[in-house]
């Protein structure tokens, strides 16, 4: 992700948009740090998801009233765009979806990737769908991911997105991934027998455009997937774990491809089960699950094999969820957003949030989320650095 000074432009933008709401402000607890800012007051309903990428902040809004719909708004110049586009409501998904959380929502730059859930068909599923700001902002459906209550089919692994450069070339990957199941000796169990699981297949995609998305070659079933320009990371799925759910293993290194052409960068071997991963250009931050309980930690992996340069303990009520560039990661306690320098080690707590933040995420220096309050949402920012 790329470092850029958006502060006079959140700012001025925040002042223009709609009436703020009426809430408790979120509490700044960085000694000396700046207050958040809000990029945008009221959403015209709550928000499930949010991401941000370069100049540019999206989210999910779930409406009672009208359609649902991924909003895109530029920071640099105000324009604002919906995906799909609303006239074409009838032709979409989106606009009359059931919202089931969790919603999952990636940017790479004018693309957007999102996945609707849906909790109570008799093959539970998500649709893994798409739309950009710059095309006719029609909804593209990649992949229906489907798998039975047992486990067996299609399981989605996870979203992420990214781009490098506003000219050409410019680099921009947006990807999914996900994790096959199938039974050991299916006859068998039909007959009374085992029901053994495996893992049968599955991939890490990339989606162009209009295109239905294609397999990175050489990509296996993953569980979690991380991207940073043309760059992905992606935990494999090692086992199949309660309900027949792909999982990881603290056995199974996290690989490291070219978005391109599937080669392999680096492969990390991590010292727990990953729980989340998060990539920058130069570093690979994961949250690992160990005997001695959870620790964040930190790998170059500018050689193949990998580097650990440092890791630290985690509350056990850590999120799953971490976010970071090359100098500093982010995890969230409950409500508290906490910032890890990576040169030194030392973590501090920066921002209280008012109720559970949503997308935390990170875009060079800016820190950004989601917040509901009353059932509308706002997204709120805060500039942060490696000191400390």
């Amino acid at each position: 992700m790329r470092s850029m000074g958006l502060l006079i432009t959140a700012i001025a933008l925040a002042a223009s948009l709609v009436h703020s709401l009426t809430v408790q402000p979120t509490r700044q607890l960085a000694a000396g740090g700046q207050v958040p800012q809000t990029l945008l007051p009221s959403s015209s309903g709550t928000i499930q998801a949010f991401a941000q990428d370069g100049t540019s902040i999206a989210w999910f809004s779930a409406s009672t009233k009208s359609c649902n719909a991924v909003w895109v708004l530029s920071l640099a110049n105000g324009a604002r765009s919906q995906l799909p586009d609303e006239s074409a409501a009838a032709r979409n998904v989106t606009c009359r979806w059931d919202v089931s959380p969790p919603v999952n929502l990636a940017l790479a730059g004018p693309d957007a990737l999102w996945t609707l859930k849906d909790t109570q068909a008799t093959l539970p599923f998500d649709y893994v769908v798409g739309s950009g700001v710059v095309d006719d902002r029609v909804e593209r459906r990649f992949q229906e991911v489907a798998h039975a209550k047992s486990g067996i089919g299609l399981w989605l692994g996870g979203i992420a997105g990214d781009s490098v450069g506003t000219g050409e070339p410019s680099v921009s990957t947006l990807v999914y991934a996900t994790a096959s199941v199938q039974y050991v000796d299916e006859i068998a169990c039909l007959s009374g027998g085992s029901c053994k699981t495996q893992l049968s297949g599955g991939g890490v995609y990339r989606v162009v455009g209009r295109p239905p998305a294609t397999l990175i070659p050489n990509t296996q079933g993953a569980v979690a997937v991380a991207v940073s320009g043309s760059t992905v990371a992606y935990v494999p799925a090692a086992a199949t774990g309660e309900h027949g759910r792909p999982v990881a293993a603290p056995d199974v290194p996290i690989e490291i491809v070219d978005a391109d052409t599937g080669a392999q960068i680096a492969h990390v071997a991590p010292a727990g089960t990953p729980v989340a991963i998060a990539l920058a250009p130069h570093v690979l931050v994961t949250l690992e699950r160990t005997t001695a309980g959870l620790r964040l930690a930190w790998y170059s992996y500018s050689t193949t094999a990998g580097t650990r340069l440092g890791s630290i303990a985690v509350k056990s009520t850590t999120a799953p969820e971490i976010t970071a560039n090359d100098q500093i990661a982010v995890f969230r306690v409950g409500r508290f957003l906490h910032v890890l320098t990576l040169a030194t080690g030392h973590s501090r707590t920066v921002v209280e949030t008012v109720g559970r933040p949503v997308g935390v995420s990170l875009e060079g220096s800016r820190l950004a989320w989601a917040e509901n309050i009353h059932g509308r949402g706002r997204i709120r920012a805060l500039f942060v650095n490696g000191r400390g």
